[in-house]
């Protein structure tokens, strides 16, 4: 059995990669950390996981996490990079947070108004060569939500130079899971129940590098996006709606073509017929995601779209995919495509 130790076990990603873990026939869960949380039940903050009734988190540091082959960092942005660094080089690493995304540390350091730690490889194994490089690695970054949905719905199109490079425009909505579990008054349910907002307008929303970096790298040429993030009332689930130019002569079949092409022997993206739309109730509690493309004419405009789980191939399911390939598992151990109905 692999030994896999979890930092930041007590919010919801960390909920959540525990959960998948727990179905998992390789790995065995040593450690879960949690900060302020240690000593408390892990029970007591994520009631849905029985099989840990017994189990009390634990101290975040080094030494309480070091007695693993694997150890996942669901810490906040800008938490890893200190801890990273104090773990045996011996142990690999996946973190889920921001620290280690980022090429450019002009970018990070304006965005999260913190020095640049480094750049670690990037876990989105559906594009490029990145699948080979994650299995390659020890240190991994897991992407974020938001630039996952945008890269596996614009990314495709932009290598095989079917859209323009300026004038993406982007509309996401997420669940409120996606702002962690600190609470807030943005997240209380009398805010968020029956309503939408738009917030991180303006370029300032700190996944907008993110995603500029991922398709900038599908099309070989800088890449910036005009990024509005949704605040949707479920809690959890995000679909991304994302708007370009087409090439001249440009058709549907030809942009369904390069979706079918990059996606048709991937487990986890599934590039729907003709006339199904994305929605987030059909990838719940996965680490599916679902694209879609359409073309309108009228408008002259390419609209793609994608929805997953934010916490599945958003946050825990990644990062378990990613661990997976790290370890040399099969891909899906421990991961489902298949969504729950009603």
């Amino acid at each position: 059995m692999v030994r896999i130790s979890v930092a930041g076990g007590s919010g919801y990603a960390g909920g959540e990669l525990l959960r998948l873990l727990l179905s998992h026939p390789e790995v065995d869960i040593t450690a879960i950390a949690a900060g302020s949380n240690a000593g408390e039940p892990v029970v007591a903050l994520h009631p849905n996981l029985s099989q840990l009734a017994d189990r009390h988190f634990d101290v975040t540091s080094a030494e309480t996490l070091s007695d693993a082959d694997l150890v996942f960092l669901a810490l906040p942005h800008g938490e890893s990079a200190a801890l990273a660094q104090q773990l045996p080089s011996a142990i690999s690493i996946v973190d889920l947070g921001a620290d280690f995304r980022l090429a450019d540390a002009a970018a990070w350091e304006h965005f999260y108004q913190l020095p640049h730690a480094g750049t670690w490889t990037y876990g989105l194994p559906e594009l490029g060569a990145n699948r080979l490089k994650i299995a390659g690695s020890t240190r991994v970054a897991n992407p974020g939500c938001y630039p996952t949905s945008v890269a596996l719905a614009l990314a495709p199109l932009l290598s095989e130079n079917l859209i323009e490079h300026e004038g993406i425009s982007i509309v996401a909505a997420s669940g409120t899971s996606g702002a962690g579990r600190k609470p807030t008054d943005a997240q209380l349910a009398s805010q968020v129940m029956g309503s939408m907002s738009a917030y991180g307008l303006g370029g300032v929303h700190r996944h907008t590098p993110e995603i500029e970096q991922s398709l900038s790298r599908a099309a070989g040429q800088r890449v910036t996006v005009s990024f509005t993030p949704l605040l949707a009332p479920m809690s959890r689930g995000m679909l991304s709606t994302c708007s370009a130019y087409p090439k001249q002569g440009v058709n549907v079949n030809q942009l369904r073509d390069a979706l079918e092409h990059a996606y048709a022997a991937e487990p986890f993206v599934q590039l729907l017929p003709e006339g199904f739309l994305p929605q987030t109730s059909s990838v719940y509690g996965t680490n599916a995601a679902q694209v879609q493309v359409v073309l309108d004419d009228r408008a002259g405009r390419v609209i793609a779209l994608c929805a997953l789980d934010n916490l599945g191939k958003g946050a825990a399911g990644q990062a378990l995919q990613n661990a997976n390939l790290m370890l040399g598992f099969p891909e899906s151990l421990g991961l489902t495509s298949n969504g729950v109905a009603p």
